[in-house]
């Protein structure tokens, strides 16, 4: 069963001159893998905070669960990637905090206070 994931790449700031060779070399990757690209963003040259400058490019894959790990072996071998990260897309993950019965909400009890004015 394939699943729906998000896929971010950062690719190396020189390759800005020609950057579709190393974004259709991650597609590339992910057909490999048996999976499918459904969606790329191409979210441009961004500052970081460890080294000057990366390519963000965000991509929506379907894929089989246990291609996953297939796939980002081969991403971490990439020369042209810096950095990667791959999640489960949320609309396929169910939300802990999604209607709660009424019954398990908890209410907060206010706690009265009450001073006594002491002489001196």
């Amino acid at each position: 069963m394939q699943k729906t994931y998000e896929l971010m790449v950062l690719l190396h700031p020189d390759l800005e001159i020609d950057v579709e060779a190393p974004i259709s070399k991650v597609e590339g990757l992910v057909e490999a893998a048996g999976g499918k690209v459904t969606k790329r963003d191409n979210w441009g040259k961004k500052r970081l905070a460890y080294k000057d400058f990366a390519i963000y490019v965000y991509f929506e894959v379907q894929l089989d669960a246990d291609k996953v790990s297939q796939l980002e072996q081969q991403i971490l071998i990439t020369e042209e990637v810096l950095r990667h990260l791959l999640v489960v897309h949320e609309e396929n993950t169910p939300r802990k905090d999604a209607k709660k019965p009424e019954a398990e909400k908890k209410t907060e009890d206010t706690e009265e206070v009450t001073t006594e004015e002491g002489t001196k």
